[in-house]
């Protein structure tokens, strides 16, 4: 599909009223998890869109151009209020994280597939097993708090158990900057990895900074609050791939692109016939923003947008599904490694005066008060080993003991083994 060859509708066309922004929720004890992350993920790149639109209106003194930015502005947030209303009310807010991290894993995963510029596979591949871990954590919350286990909250379609600790996340910030894509000369799949897995871990992070106040007690409080941390270092390592020397009109036009691709996507890979059509009503809405944004780019920079996007035929779409095997090959090839600068190295190839162990002793000067520790420790002084989904023992020997939790792997130099990280095309 070429969203550039459709028709729009004007945009007014696009504004809803009251009873057609307020939607039905799905029914949270049969939707589909990948309904649940589909949503999730269009509410991120909704929210991304928004704010993007407004910055760029903080950064032009044309009155003109703001009040067609604040035009569409309003229309994506209606979208963005509509689709996070989809959540019912009486799914708890650890229940909801499941699916965020189901996301992460399953959205990551499948990016990282698809993707042929090695370093962004490479930025893919790492974070992937920091939300896998993610998940292993707040599964092994919501079951001690709440009794619920989170297998058949992710239809078992994803493995729960350790990844990379997350004691081991923590890194000097400046190490978490890498080089940016020149997005003229990238790959269009690329391009949109990139907008779409930093939309994805704004909205994780965004969620976690405001729900970590109603967590219902001190530990699960402190694991939203170790966690938001490690999601502002995600997105700071994925807002650096994108292209910095795009200018506002021509980012404007990737966006709203992007928006077409994804509600394409969801509207291609949906399971729900009500929420199926949802998506295909955001598909027509993103179109005419889309042709508004090219009419914008050529009025006030005089281009064309296939001096942007040059062909606008959609990749592939986005389609959320089982990894269990690459999630399993990624763990077993490089839960050793961190993030140094612009590259990453296995923790043994640091410096022993390296800003990760500098940082890790500021952070976690004991392994006694890291939160997510020790809701794993909690767990298994309570049941004798923690909570744990998996079709088979995890390729990380280290990582298999239930009956205690791993702070080494990831983080000391002798932690684990690994092999590296590769490509889906030689560089």
């Amino acid at each position: 599909m070429n969203p550039f060859n459709e028709k729009p509708m004007h945009i007014d066309k696009t504004l809803q009223n009251w009873e057609q922004l307020y939607p039905k929720p799905y029914d949270k004890r049969e939707v589909d998890p990948y309904t649940k992350t589909r949503i999730i993920l269009m509410n991120g790149t909704e929210f991304e869109s928004n704010w993007f639109s407004h910055q760029f209106a903080r950064h032009t003194d044309n009155n003109d151009l703001r009040r067609d930015l604040a035009l569409t502005r309003y229309v994506e947030k209606q979208q963005q209020l509509k689709i996070s209303l989809l959540k019912p009310a009486n799914e708890s807010i650890l229940e909801h994280t499941i699916s965020y991290e189901q996301l992460a894993v399953d959205l990551t995963a499948e990016l990282a597939k698809r993707e042929l510029d090695c370093e962004v596979k490479t930025a893919l591949d790492f974070a992937l097993l920091e939300d896998f871990d993610h998940l292993y954590r707040y599964a092994n919350l919501l079951e001690m708090e709440q009794g619920i286990a989170a297998e058949w909250l992710v239809g078992r379609y994803t493995e729960i158990m350790p990844g990379r600790p997350t004691i081991a996340h923590h890194r000097y910030p400046k190490d978490n900057v890498k080089r940016s894509i020149d997005a003229k000369n990238s790959d269009v799949q690329t391009v949109l990895n990139t907008m779409i897995i930093t939309a994805a871990e704004q909205q994780t992070m965004n969620y976690y900074m405001n729900v970590t106040n109603f967590a219902c007690s001190d530990i699960s409080r402190k694991l939203y609050q170790e966690i938001a941390l490690v999601e502002e270092e995600h997105v700071t390592q994925y807002e650096s791939l994108m292209d910095p020397n795009a200018t506002w009109l021509e980012m404007l036009l990737w966006r709203e692109y992007c928006e077409c691709y994804l509600y394409w996507s969801c509207y291609m890979t949906e399971t729900d016939p009500y929420i199926k059509n949802l998506w295909e009503m955001n598909l027509s809405f993103e179109i005419s923003h889309l042709h508004k944004a090219a009419e914008l780019l050529k009025k006030y920079e005089g281009k064309e947008w296939q001096e942007v996007i040059k062909d606008g035929e959609f990749p592939a779409p986005i389609s959320l599904h089982e990894n269990k095997e690459y999630v399993r090959k990624i763990l077993g090839d490089t839960v050793q490694y961190t993030s140094n600068r612009e590259d990453y190295v296995r923790v043994k190839d640091l410096p022993k005066d390296a800003d990760f162990f500098r940082f890790q002793d500021i952070i976690n000067p004991t392994t006694q008060i890291v939160p997510s520790h020790c809701v794993i420790e909690n767990f298994i002084r309570r049941r004798g080993a923690d909570y744990r989904y998996q079709i088979a023992p995890s390729p990380i020997p280290e990582l298999r003991n239930r009956r205690q939790d791993n702070t080494s792997v990831g983080r000391k130099p002798d932690g684990a083994p690994s092999n590296g990280f590769f490509c889906n095309k030689e560089c």
